[in-house]
């Protein structure tokens, strides 16, 4: 159950940009900070849009500090804070159809190409981080942050076993800085809450969620007893070695030099594509071992990629294609009981109508009364709804 929302301003421009902003402010703070999200990723998008259109709209309302002009939020006062010299920027997000089709004319048109190849690849449910590797060993690991300064995390990131400390291979650099996912495999999540049981502690809501708190542990011991993955997907600087000519011979190259890349890419071309890529993942997602919530699009060839460039929170060059929400936020209208064909009652609780994993939510079964009273589920509550 989530708490109560507070009450939205008028439609007034100026009042209501204030109020997304203080209300993603919160979000973001909540997740990249506490650990401990509350906005269902659908709400947020939502949000998001909504502050994107009116400063849009009104150019004049748009300030430094909007959570439309950068990227997740403070770093930790528990961590030394890094400096990117390379922003870890975010990405802009399409939801249908149509938004695919759109992005690649954008492209094509900047680019003057009939038909644009890119590079597909998985968005991981999980969190940012940055290696720097000097002459090939790991010396700093940091993590997002609020895209410009992170927090430095190398002593966590050590203990994970599938980042290597020493690269290998014929091509190492005297520098990269290599970005990518810290996650945790569903297998693993299992295990680690079936420990957290067993020891009476707090269990984790998702692998996400474990993930990020297991790594931004203070004590790098706690981190080394939980069970964190990491997969490559980018870069940030590079010295002493010429950067590949395409995103996918990036991903080829980490391999050789013994990074973690996740198989399930590929190289496409046109809008076409892309969708075909997007609906044969979401076929395979609930069979995928890491929970993921989209997939990743990126103009393929580099120099591609340097003329299309960046607006000042994203690249234009690529787009995450996300998966309907899971999840999502409705208000709860009534709540009624049911009698089976057994005599069984059942309480249901209606729900303002909530698109959620692909369909329209109206009712959700309550189970008996013992979970109502749990939830202290009441009419006129503010309720997240998940589809499973």
């Amino acid at each position: 159950m989530a708490p109560h929302t507070a009450q939205a301003p008028t439609d007034q421009p100026a009042e209501r940009a204030a109020w997304l902003r203080a209300e993603l402010d919160r979000a973001n703070y909540q997740y990249y900070v506490l650990d401990q999200p509350e906005l269902p990723d659908a709400e947020y998008d939502r949000l998001f849009l909504e502050l994107q259109r009116i400063e849009s709209e009104h150019p004049d309302l748009i300030t430094p500090e909007s959570p439309t002009q950068r990227v997740g939020g403070q770093a930790s006062s528990g961590f030394a804070p890094v400096h990117h010299a390379v922003p870890m920027l975010s990405l802009n997000n399409g939801f249908t159809d149509e938004d695919i089709v759109a992005f690649d004319k954008r492209v094509a048109d900047v680019l003057h190409s009939e038909s644009v190849e890119y590079a597909c690849e998985l968005k991981f449910d999980g969190l940012a981080i940055a290696l720097r590797y000097e002459n090939g060993r790991l010396v700093r690991a940091a993590t997002r942050g609020d895209g410009a300064t992170g927090e430095d995390v190398t002593q966590n990131v050590r203990t994970i076993r599938s980042i290597p400390l020493k690269l290998k291979g014929d091509r190492v650099p005297r520098l990269v800085e290599v970005r990518g996912e810290v996650l945790m495999f569903k297998r693993d999540f299992e295990r680690l809450n079936a420990r957290q049981r067993e020891a009476e502690q707090r269990e984790f809501a998702n692998p996400r969620n474990a993930a990020a708190g297991s790594l931004r542990q203070l004590d790098p011991r706690i981190t080394a007893h939980r069970p964190l993955s990491f997969f490559s997907y980018g870069i940030g600087e590079l010295d002493g070695i010429e950067m590949p000519g395409t995103h996918s011979a990036l991903l080829d190259w980490y391999g050789e030099l013994g990074l973690p890349v996740c198989a399930e890419r590929a190289t496409v071309n046109g809008a076409q594509g892309l969708l075909e890529f997007f609906r044969r993942i979401g076929e395979k997602r609930k069979s995928l071992p890491y929970e993921i919530d989209g997939v990743v699009y990126k103009v393929n060839r580099r120099e591609e990629q340097d003329r299309l460039g960046f607006v000042s929170r994203a690249p234009r060059f690529a787009l995450a294609h996300k998966f309907p929400a899971e999840e999502a936020m409705t208000e709860l209208l009534d709540i009624y009981v049911n009698v089976g064909r057994t005599g069984a009652i059942t309480p249901v609780a209606r729900l303002k109508p909530v698109f959620v994993g692909g369909v329209t939510v109206t009712n959700a079964t309550l189970h008996n009364e013992d979970e109502v009273r749990r939830k202290d589920a009441r009419i006129g509550d503010t309720v997240v709804v998940r589809r499973a």
